[in-house]
Protein backbone atom coordinates (compact mmCIF):
# COMPACT_ATOMS: atom_id res chain seq x y z
CA UNK A 1 0.00 0.00 0.00
CA UNK A 2 1.41 3.36 -0.73
CA UNK A 3 2.10 5.81 1.22
CA UNK A 4 0.02 9.00 0.60
CA UNK A 5 0.84 12.80 1.88
CA UNK A 6 -1.29 15.51 0.97
CA UNK A 7 -0.64 18.72 0.68
CA UNK A 8 -3.52 20.60 0.27
CA UNK A 9 -6.96 21.11 0.59
CA UNK A 10 -9.88 19.26 0.59
CA UNK A 11 -10.43 18.75 -3.16
CA UNK A 12 -7.52 16.48 -3.01
CA UNK A 13 -8.88 14.62 0.67
CA UNK A 14 -12.12 14.30 -1.15
CA UNK A 15 -10.61 11.62 -3.63
CA UNK A 16 -11.22 8.91 -1.00
CA UNK A 17 -14.06 9.65 1.47
CA UNK A 18 -16.12 10.35 -1.68
CA UNK A 19 -15.68 6.55 -2.60
CA UNK A 20 -14.27 5.08 0.66
CA UNK A 21 -11.25 3.31 1.44
CA UNK A 22 -7.39 3.77 1.76
CA UNK A 23 -7.50 6.83 4.25
CA UNK A 24 -5.62 4.31 6.90
CA UNK A 25 -2.32 5.17 4.83
CA UNK A 26 -2.97 9.39 4.02
CA UNK A 27 -1.25 11.73 5.81
CA UNK A 28 -3.20 15.41 5.49
CA UNK A 29 -1.43 18.47 5.87
CA UNK A 30 -4.11 21.67 5.03
CA UNK A 31 -5.11 24.73 6.43
CA UNK A 32 -1.85 26.47 5.62
CA UNK A 33 0.04 28.08 2.85
CA UNK A 34 3.55 27.46 1.90
CA UNK A 35 5.28 30.74 4.07
CA UNK A 36 3.31 29.76 6.93
CA UNK A 37 4.49 26.04 6.65
CA UNK A 38 8.00 27.16 6.77
CA UNK A 39 7.73 29.97 9.52
CA UNK A 40 8.35 29.96 12.74
CA UNK A 41 5.76 29.31 15.68
CA UNK A 42 3.39 31.54 16.48
CA UNK A 43 5.37 32.01 20.08
CA UNK A 44 3.47 32.20 22.98
CA UNK A 45 0.00 30.37 21.64
CA UNK A 46 -1.81 28.07 23.32
CA UNK A 47 -4.30 26.19 21.86
CA UNK A 48 -7.81 25.09 23.90
CA UNK A 49 -7.58 21.53 25.17
CA UNK A 50 -10.66 21.05 23.15
CA UNK A 51 -11.65 22.37 19.61
CA UNK A 52 -13.31 25.87 20.32
CA UNK A 53 -17.06 26.81 19.23
CA UNK A 54 -18.39 24.69 16.82
CA UNK A 55 -14.81 23.59 15.18
CA UNK A 56 -14.35 19.77 14.30
CA UNK A 57 -11.33 18.21 15.42
CA UNK A 58 -9.65 17.79 12.89
CA UNK A 59 -10.32 21.21 11.40
CA UNK A 60 -8.76 22.38 15.14
CA UNK A 61 -5.93 20.50 14.74
CA UNK A 62 -5.02 21.35 11.35
CA UNK A 63 -4.94 25.20 12.34
CA UNK A 64 -2.77 23.72 15.67
CA UNK A 65 -0.39 22.30 13.34
CA UNK A 66 -0.40 25.85 10.89
CA UNK A 67 0.18 27.83 14.30
CA UNK A 68 3.08 25.78 16.08
CA UNK A 69 4.44 24.51 12.87
CA UNK A 70 4.66 20.99 13.14
CA UNK A 71 3.36 19.86 9.79
CA UNK A 72 6.72 20.16 8.24
CA UNK A 73 8.50 17.54 10.43
CA UNK A 74 5.35 15.21 10.27
CA UNK A 75 5.50 15.31 6.47
CA UNK A 76 9.28 14.11 6.52
CA UNK A 77 8.84 11.76 9.16
CA UNK A 78 6.09 10.19 7.38
CA UNK A 79 8.38 9.22 4.51
CA UNK A 80 5.96 9.39 1.97
CA UNK A 81 5.65 7.63 -1.22
CA UNK A 82 3.46 10.04 -2.48
CA UNK A 83 3.27 13.45 -2.40
CA UNK A 84 -0.04 15.45 -3.71
CA UNK A 85 0.15 19.02 -3.63
CA UNK A 86 -2.91 20.97 -4.96
CA UNK A 87 -3.26 25.09 -3.84
CA UNK A 88 -6.62 25.57 -3.14
CA UNK A 89 -6.13 26.70 0.25
CA UNK A 90 -3.42 29.35 -1.07
CA UNK A 91 -6.67 31.66 -0.87
CA UNK A 92 -6.35 32.78 2.91
CA UNK A 93 -5.14 35.96 3.91
CA UNK A 94 -1.94 35.39 5.99
CA UNK A 95 -1.73 36.42 9.59
CA UNK A 96 1.81 37.64 10.51
CA UNK A 97 2.37 37.50 14.61
CA UNK A 98 5.95 38.32 15.36
CA UNK A 99 8.43 36.57 12.52
CA UNK A 100 5.87 33.89 12.33
CA UNK A 101 3.28 33.36 9.81
CA UNK A 102 0.04 31.62 9.31
CA UNK A 103 -3.32 31.08 6.99
CA UNK A 104 -6.35 33.45 8.26
CA UNK A 105 -8.00 30.13 7.18
CA UNK A 106 -12.14 29.98 8.78
CA UNK A 107 -11.24 28.01 11.06
CA UNK A 108 -8.75 30.41 12.68
CA UNK A 109 -12.29 33.01 12.45
CA UNK A 110 -14.27 30.87 13.82
CA UNK A 111 -11.93 29.54 17.11
CA UNK A 112 -11.46 33.00 18.41
CA UNK A 113 -7.79 32.36 18.61
CA UNK A 114 -7.26 35.81 16.94
CA UNK A 115 -8.87 37.79 19.66
CA UNK A 116 -6.53 36.70 22.20
CA UNK A 117 -2.70 36.96 22.70
CA UNK A 118 0.02 36.42 20.84
CA UNK A 119 -2.47 37.08 18.04
CA UNK A 120 -3.99 39.86 18.63
CA UNK A 121 -1.47 42.04 17.61
CA UNK A 122 -0.83 40.00 14.25
CA UNK A 123 -0.95 42.14 11.09
CA UNK A 124 -3.33 41.01 8.18
CA UNK A 125 -1.24 40.32 4.65
CA UNK A 126 -4.13 40.62 2.15
CA UNK A 127 -3.72 37.16 -0.42
CA UNK A 128 -3.66 39.02 -3.62
CA UNK A 129 -1.04 41.75 -2.16
CA UNK A 130 2.86 42.04 -3.30
CA UNK A 131 3.84 40.89 -0.19
CA UNK A 132 1.77 37.76 0.01
CA UNK A 133 3.05 36.92 -2.89
CA UNK A 134 6.56 37.58 -2.73
CA UNK A 135 6.94 35.66 0.82
CA UNK A 136 5.04 32.51 -1.37
CA UNK A 137 7.53 33.11 -4.19
CA UNK A 138 10.69 32.86 -1.73
CA UNK A 139 8.95 30.10 0.53
CA UNK A 140 8.07 27.78 -3.02
CA UNK A 141 12.08 28.05 -3.25
CA UNK A 142 12.68 26.90 0.05
CA UNK A 143 10.36 24.08 0.51
CA UNK A 144 11.80 22.62 -3.10
CA UNK A 145 15.29 22.82 -1.10
CA UNK A 146 13.30 20.94 1.65
CA UNK A 147 12.53 18.12 -0.81
CA UNK A 148 15.54 18.05 -2.66
CA UNK A 149 17.36 17.63 1.08
CA UNK A 150 15.17 15.32 2.89
CA UNK A 151 13.38 11.67 2.30
CA UNK A 152 11.04 13.79 0.58
CA UNK A 153 13.34 13.60 -2.39
CA UNK A 154 12.56 9.72 -2.92
CA UNK A 155 8.57 10.32 -2.96
CA UNK A 156 6.44 10.79 -6.63
CA UNK A 157 5.65 14.19 -6.90
CA UNK A 158 2.36 15.18 -8.23
CA UNK A 159 0.88 18.66 -8.72
CA UNK A 160 -2.94 18.42 -8.49
CA UNK A 161 -3.97 21.26 -11.08
CA UNK A 162 -6.96 22.83 -9.86
CA UNK A 163 -8.99 26.31 -10.66
CA UNK A 164 -12.23 27.72 -9.01
CA UNK A 165 -15.34 26.71 -10.96
CA UNK A 166 -17.35 29.14 -12.15
CA UNK A 167 -20.43 27.23 -13.16
CA UNK A 168 -22.35 25.37 -10.31
CA UNK A 169 -24.70 22.04 -11.72
CA UNK A 170 -27.89 22.14 -10.02
CA UNK A 171 -29.59 18.82 -8.86
CA UNK A 172 -32.08 19.09 -12.02
CA UNK A 173 -28.72 18.70 -14.05
CA UNK A 174 -28.86 22.56 -15.57
CA UNK A 175 -25.85 24.44 -14.68
CA UNK A 176 -25.76 28.58 -13.79
CA UNK A 177 -23.18 30.86 -12.60
CA UNK A 178 -22.01 31.08 -9.15
CA UNK A 179 -22.40 34.57 -7.09
CA UNK A 180 -21.79 35.69 -3.95
CA UNK A 181 -18.06 34.03 -3.29
CA UNK A 182 -16.30 34.40 -0.14
CA UNK A 183 -13.07 33.51 0.90
CA UNK A 184 -14.06 33.46 5.24
CA UNK A 185 -17.90 35.18 5.88
CA UNK A 186 -17.79 39.25 5.45
CA UNK A 187 -15.10 38.66 2.56
CA UNK A 188 -15.64 38.62 -1.01
CA UNK A 189 -13.97 37.57 -3.31
CA UNK A 190 -13.40 37.39 -7.53
CA UNK A 191 -12.99 33.56 -9.36
CA UNK A 192 -10.97 35.49 -11.64
CA UNK A 193 -8.39 36.67 -9.47
CA UNK A 194 -7.72 33.60 -7.24
CA UNK A 195 -7.76 31.34 -10.58
CA UNK A 196 -4.88 33.86 -12.11
CA UNK A 197 -3.37 33.36 -8.57
CA UNK A 198 -3.39 29.74 -8.90
CA UNK A 199 -1.93 29.53 -12.11
CA UNK A 200 1.03 31.73 -10.84
CA UNK A 201 1.55 29.68 -8.38
CA UNK A 202 1.56 26.42 -10.27
CA UNK A 203 3.69 27.87 -12.97
CA UNK A 204 6.80 28.67 -10.29
CA UNK A 205 6.10 25.15 -8.18
CA UNK A 206 6.40 23.26 -11.02
CA UNK A 207 9.86 25.15 -12.45
CA UNK A 208 11.37 25.24 -8.92
CA UNK A 209 10.45 21.35 -7.88
CA UNK A 210 12.34 17.91 -9.02
CA UNK A 211 10.42 16.42 -11.58
CA UNK A 212 6.58 16.22 -11.31
CA UNK A 213 3.55 14.33 -12.39
CA UNK A 214 0.37 16.62 -13.41
CA UNK A 215 -3.84 15.45 -12.99
CA UNK A 216 -6.42 17.53 -13.90
CA UNK A 217 -10.54 17.35 -14.49
CA UNK A 218 -10.96 20.77 -16.40
CA UNK A 219 -13.88 19.38 -18.33
CA UNK A 220 -15.19 18.53 -15.04
CA UNK A 221 -15.05 21.94 -13.19
CA UNK A 222 -18.33 22.25 -11.98
CA UNK A 223 -19.65 23.01 -8.24
CA UNK A 224 -22.05 20.75 -7.02
CA UNK A 225 -25.18 21.99 -5.60
CA UNK A 226 -25.24 19.17 -3.17
CA UNK A 227 -21.90 18.39 -2.56
CA UNK A 228 -21.55 17.15 1.09
CA UNK A 229 -19.60 20.10 2.46
CA UNK A 230 -21.41 22.79 0.55
CA UNK A 231 -21.73 24.74 -2.66
CA UNK A 232 -18.44 26.93 -3.02
CA UNK A 233 -16.13 26.78 -6.12
CA UNK A 234 -14.00 23.80 -5.33
CA UNK A 235 -16.85 21.63 -4.34
CA UNK A 236 -16.92 19.89 -7.65
CA UNK A 237 -19.22 17.19 -9.11
CA UNK A 238 -18.97 13.88 -8.44
CA UNK A 239 -17.42 13.07 -11.79
CA UNK A 240 -14.57 15.45 -11.26
CA UNK A 241 -13.05 13.55 -8.25
CA UNK A 242 -13.52 10.20 -10.23
CA UNK A 243 -11.32 11.64 -13.34
CA UNK A 244 -8.98 12.33 -10.51
CA UNK A 245 -8.78 8.83 -9.20
CA UNK A 246 -8.70 7.43 -12.75
CA UNK A 247 -5.07 9.78 -13.25
CA UNK A 248 -3.95 8.59 -9.89
CA UNK A 249 -4.38 4.94 -10.73
CA UNK A 250 -2.41 5.27 -13.71
CA UNK A 251 0.19 6.98 -11.88
CA UNK A 252 0.72 3.75 -9.17
CA UNK A 253 -2.36 4.68 -6.71
CA UNK A 254 -5.21 2.67 -7.88
CA UNK A 255 -4.41 0.02 -4.72
CA UNK A 256 -4.91 3.57 -2.58
CA UNK A 257 -8.90 3.20 -3.35
CA UNK A 258 -10.93 0.43 -2.75
CA UNK A 259 -12.88 0.38 -5.89
CA UNK A 260 -11.78 0.56 -9.99
CA UNK A 261 -13.52 3.21 -11.19
CA UNK A 262 -13.30 4.10 -15.19
CA UNK A 263 -12.82 7.24 -16.05
CA UNK A 264 -16.09 9.10 -16.90
CA UNK A 265 -16.90 10.65 -20.12
CA UNK A 266 -16.91 14.44 -20.87
CA UNK A 267 -19.51 16.58 -20.53
CA UNK A 268 -21.93 17.57 -23.15
CA UNK A 269 -21.03 20.75 -24.59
Amino acid sequence: MPRIAIVGSCITRDLWPIRGGGAEALLYVSRTSLPGLLSTPVEGFRPSEEPPGDLPRHGHNALIADLRKTALAALVAWRPSHIIFDFIDERFDLLAAGEALAANSGEMVRSGYRTQPPLDAARLLPRLSNTCERLWLEAAAEFAAVVRGTPLARAHLILHSARWAELQREPDGRTRPIVDVEIVEGQPASIAAYNDLLARQEATFLDLMPPMSRVSADTWRLADAEHRWGLSPFHYVPEYYEQIRHQLGALGLADAFSDRLAAPSAPAA
